[in-house]
């Protein structure tokens, strides 16, 4: 009650809000005491008049880094024709104000990814008073609605390669550029200087149009034509724009295609030949990689089986170029079904790891097929402080590892040199991490696996981690309002080190979850993906959000029959470092539940010893993360305790025969984890909460066992002048040995990878015939023939010697 007296008067304030003359002018985010000039005025109806004038809001919000976006400034108004617009604190362009005074912003080239902050002038930069934010995305992951696309792909990035001509096929929406005529143009891309010094930058450069003052009809034929001049831009994208500005004009409202390899435009040498000129390109970049640092120790190791790399989604996710949910066309990685990337960047070198597996759910290595694994020089999505080589977005992937797999793999035939510096690592030292979830009304599985439930009304820990900087934590509120002792999980708040503060909670009617960002809600409409401060998030619809530290720990948050669960995934590094509601990871279940002030759990099956912990993890005013924006969040708890202690829960699951929900909880509840969905159903009085209990549960099991460590024995070889049939390497996998023709197989020629990470038998190698004996034996007959030679002809000179002698004595007779 002591409380009371400071709502009413916040609540005075808000009610006056306007009145006082005081002015959102260089004060967005701010509270003015009178009025407020934060994001959550809107909700709590206590915003400045001119919050909306200075505090803008933009539509669209985001667009490609590429820049050309035509940005209008939602309710603010100007009384001039030009504006200048001001993004990331160091990029001026010009904008202009349409017919009903309505400010537009053309965005620039970023070389960067994320929220951008946008600074508004309307006076020639005199003063930049109005205030707003812009998010620059990725050219790949942009909506394909928002960028000219390039029909038949794979025939433009071939074209000039033997058999592959004719015209090329470029379709855009017409809505995209405002005007009737337009410029079609040739943008490239290169980078420059000494690589992993300042003196490395990034270019991007009109090169040529295509066409001039051409209909914006959506469509564009042509057949192109080799360019002597420009053939050293080897990367680009077309860019169409309005014919009012002169050719190569920056930072106009403009439609881009897809960044790709412009093999359409190549020098004539090419066309003549294009083996030989990617053979030339590939042993040129072979040389350079020899001079460059090597990257691959640094990179994080591959999971080893397709489920782990879905599973691991605090590392991981999804490469859109071999997505299994989108038919799995992998361009690059045929014999593929399903590629990841490693989310961050390695530390040093800005590097990158794709993990590819094919339909079986094994890992494809580069030793095996052309389609592998590989990892990459610089990371395809960039990474901070982004604006230079090799950490601009998309750019420098295409140049340190796209065009030279174009060179070596697709262009000519020299893989052997791509993929001696682009192997795939096998998974011998990747680690599954730990996963831990809340769920229903509450209940609570830990990280090393101990169950419980916990229905306390208020703010609590999740996970601390002092020594990772990593906090999350969680809200409950009352099933159905206040009309059962049953609490729920509403809203989850994270941060790790100095990120941006995430929150993802339920909307009011519990059909949708909401995204915020330290206090402002984020809008997934148009983007899915979104690179913030130290933290990503992913949201593909309102009903799944996934939110990404550097560390590696992710968060899941997903929203089934009106319920909210949340699944914690922290990698080995966190072991012996958590505490809170979801445990100590450590794979000891004994010592999971530990009070705030250090003291265990005695009795893990004792409800109001759980419920006593569970009240010890309340958060405190100064540690809270949670936004609070409106009169019931504030009332409720940001002025009222963090734990009820009013509020007692139902401890025990009511064993009622005429309760007529009975019935429905023996249809739903069955199997292990069955007390969960019952109490769900019969203390929370909500068959459809007992019904995602149930699925929760098992689907939490169904992570853990996708996520469970394998043994991998490593890549084995063929033995030379040999083969082997069969590519899998993990625990009880056989490869089978053989020698080609002419050669005798010496070892073992069937090995199984076995428990210790070895693989059986002994190595294995092919060798020539050994023909000894026959050796041997045609020696001895060799010998024994000359013997009896020699003895022929010894017995026939004696013959004849003894004949002669005999003719001798004869004569001597006759004579005498």
């Amino acid at each position: 009650m002591e409380r009371l007296p400071l709502v009413v008067f916040v609540l005075l304030l808000s009610a006056v809000c306007g009145t006082s003359g005081q002015s959102c002018e260089d004060n967005c985010g701010g509270n003015l005491g009178s009025c407020s000039c934060h994001t959550t005025c809107g909700s709590l109806e206590n915003c400045c008049e001119d919050y909306r004038e200075y505090c803008v809001e933009i539509y669209p919000h985001s667009g490609t880094y590429f820049g050309g976006t035509d940005i209008k400034i939602l309710n603010a108004t100007f009384n001039t024709s030009q504006i200048i617009c001001r993004f990331n604190n160091n990029t001026d362009t010009v904008g202009y104000v349409d017919k009903d005074s309505r400010g537009h912003c053309i965005s620039p080239l970023l070389y960067e990814t994320g929220w951008i902050p946008l600074l508004i002038s309307s006076d020639n930069g005199t003063k930049f008073n109005r205030v707003g934010s812009w998010l620059s995305v990725h050219t790949g992951k942009l909506d394909a609605r928002l960028k000219a696309v390039l029909l038949n792909s794979t025939k433009w990035q071939y074209y000039g390669t033997p058999n592959v001509g004719g015209s090329l096929h470029m379709l855009w929406n017409t809505s995209l550029v405002k005007a009737e005529r337009l410029n079609i143009e040739l943008w490239g891309y290169r980078e420059s200087g000494e690589a992993y010094t300042d003196q490395w930058s990034a270019q991007w450069k009109y090169l040529y149009s295509l066409a001039t003052n051409y209909t914006n009809n959506g469509t564009f034929v042509f057949v192109p034509k080799p360019s002597e001049k420009f053939s050293s831009w080897e990367l680009g994208a077309l860019r169409i724009s309005s014919s009012i500005h002169p050719e190569g004009s920056r930072d106009v409202e403009a439609a881009w295609s897809e960044d790709h390899a412009l093999a359409w435009h190549l020098e004539e040498r090419f066309r003549q030949n294009s083996k030989v000129w990617a053979e030339e390109k590939c042993l040129a970049w072979d040389q350079l990689e020899l001079k460059l640092p090597n990257f691959l120790s640094e990179i994080t190791d591959c999971p080893c089986t397709l489920a782990q790399a879905r599973a691991d989604t605090g590392r991981f996710h999804t490469d859109y170029g071999c997505d299994i949910e989108k038919g799995s066309v992998c361009t690059y990685h045929p014999g593929s079904v399903h590629c990841v990337r490693a989310i961050q960047a390695s530390p040093k070198y800005a590097a990158g790891q794709q993990c590819c597996y094919d339909s079986t759910g094994a890992q494809v290595l580069t030793a095996d097929s052309i389609g592998g694994s590989t990892p990459d020089r610089a990371h395809d999505w960039g990474s901070p402080p982004y604006k230079r080589p090799p950490r601009i977005p998309g750019q420098s992937h295409w140049v340190y590892d796209v065009l030279s797999f174009y060179y070596c793999c697709l262009w000519s035939d020299n893989c052997n040199y791509y993929f001696k510096h682009r192997p795939s690592s096998d998974c011998r030292r990747y680690q599954s991490p730990s996963s831990a979830v809340v769920f229903g009304d509450p209940h609570f599985i830990t990280f090393d696996g101990v169950k419980y439930s916990f229905n306390g009304k208020g703010e609590y820990t999740l996970v601390t981690s002092e020594k990772k900087h990593l906090t999350i934590q969680g809200r409950t509120e009352p099933v159905n309002g206040t009309a059962v002792n049953a609490t729920q999980l509403t809203s989850v708040a994270m941060r790790e080190a100095s990120s941006d503060v995430i929150e993802v909670r339920l909307i009011s009617d519990h059909t949708g979850l909401e995204v915020l960002q330290n206090q402002r809600m984020l809008s997934f409409s148009e983007q899915s993906w979104m690179d913030l401060h130290g933290v990503f998030v992913f949201s593909p619809n309102s009903k799944n959000v996934t939110v990404m530290f550097p560390t590696g720990a992710g968060v899941e948050v997903r929203l089934t029959e009106g319920t909210m669960t949340t699944t914690v995934l922290l990698p080995e590094d966190f072991k012996d470092l958590t505490l809170g509601l979801l445990g100590k990871m450590n794979g000891d279940a004994s010592d999971d539940l530990i009070f705030k002030d250090g003291q265990r759990v005695q009795n893990q099956s004792n409800p109001k010893e759980l419920f006593d912990f569970g009240a010890s993890w309340a958060v405190s005013n100064a540690s809270a993360l949670f936004t609070y924006d409106s009169r019931h969040l504030l009332d409720t708890y940001y002025f009222s305790p963090r734990h009820d202690p009013e509020f007692t829960p139902v401890f025990f699951i009511p064993e009622n025969p005429d309760d007529p929900l009975g019935e429905v909880a023996s249809e739903i509840c069955s199997g292990e984890g069955s007390s969960f969905c019952r109490f769900d159903i019969l203390v929370g009085r909500n068959p459809r909460m007992g019904n995602a209990s149930r699925a929760s549960f098992q689907n939490h099991f169904s992570l853990v066992d996708d996520l469970k460590p394998v043994i991998s024995c490593g890549w084995l070889s063929p033995p030379e002048n040999g083969k082997k049939v069969g590519t899998t390497y993990l625990q009880g996998a056989k490869v089978q040995l053989s020698c080609s023709d002419g050669f005798t197989l010496e070892g073992s020629s069937e090995r199984v990878c076995q428990e210790d990470g070895r693989w059986s038998g002994e190595e294995t190698s092919c060798v020539v015939p050994s023909n000894v004996a026959g050796i041997v034996a045609g020696s001895v007959v060799g010998a024994a023939a000359l013997v009896l030679i020699i003895t022929a002809l010894v017995l026939h000179a004696r013959k004849q010697k003894r004949k002669s002698r005999g003719l001798n004595d004869t004569t001597s007779s006759e004579s005498l």
